[in-house]
């Protein structure tokens, strides 16, 4: 499988039989994704720059909120989690997403605004590869994030949703999630993609930076 970071919270993840386009920004943002094809959407929660549904092309299937779902010979399963510490009552519902793909289990946290419970760590649990928000702002932080994965125990962690060149929103850079996660040379390391399987998963936790790419 072919993983992409197209900018803010949105990847690309080619498999063998079908692709999915995680919450697409808006331009605001200040990342512009092009016109990537992809069978599968998902949407974390309806904020523009997470739900930019229409600058994805090849039809496809929009998967936003909690459940289980089969498309293309790609599972997935939506958690409910929420977008602050307060419950939801700040900025609403987050829905984290567990994907399986091409033997792969990969989960994205969407723009989670807290550490997640001992019911969602159960949930979530078995992952593979780990997409996480390290910014701060609306999002967990590079401590929380540090915490996160800590909990989740991924083979792979590809941070996102952090302060960049293109970024507008108001982010912390990703300094301070490797500082706190003890990978502060993973930066020199950054790949433009990852080609990865099973069997190239590493045996311990390692923090993989992706650069932005702005394209299909």
């Amino acid at each position: 499988m072919e993983i992409t970071w197209l900018g803010h919270a949105c990847f690309k993840l080619r498999g063998r039989t079908a692709s999915v386009i995680t919450d697409p920004p808006g331009k605001k943002t200040g990342y512009t994704i092009g016109r990537p094809t992809a069978n599968i959407i998902t949407i974390s929660h309806d904020h523009e720059g997470h739900s930019n549904i229409k600058a994805v092309t090849g039809s496809p299937r929009v998967i936003q909120g909690p459940g289980e779902f089969e498309v293309a010979g790609v599972l997935i399963k939506g958690t409910h989690t929420f977008h602050d510490q307060e419950n939801g009552s700040e900025l609403g519902r987050n829905t984290a997403y567990v994907i399986e793909i091409d033997d792969l289990v990969i989960c994205h946290l969407g723009d989670i605004g807290h550490v997640p419970t001992a019911e969602q760590v159960e949930e979530l649990s078995g992952v593979d590869i780990l997409l996480a928000p390290v910014g701060g702002g609306t999002t967990i932080g590079g401590a929380a994030a540090a915490e996160t994965v800590s909990l989740l125990g991924p083979k792979l962690v590809i941070p996102m949703h952090y302060g960049t060149p293109a970024s507008k929103d108001k982010l912390d850079s990703i300094d301070t999630f490797l500082k706190e996660i003890g990978a502060p040379k993973a930066m020199d390391e950054r790949q433009p993609k990852l080609s990865v399987t099973k069997s190239t998963l590493p045996q311990e936790t390692k923090v993989q930076v992706l650069e932005y790419k702005g394209s299909s």
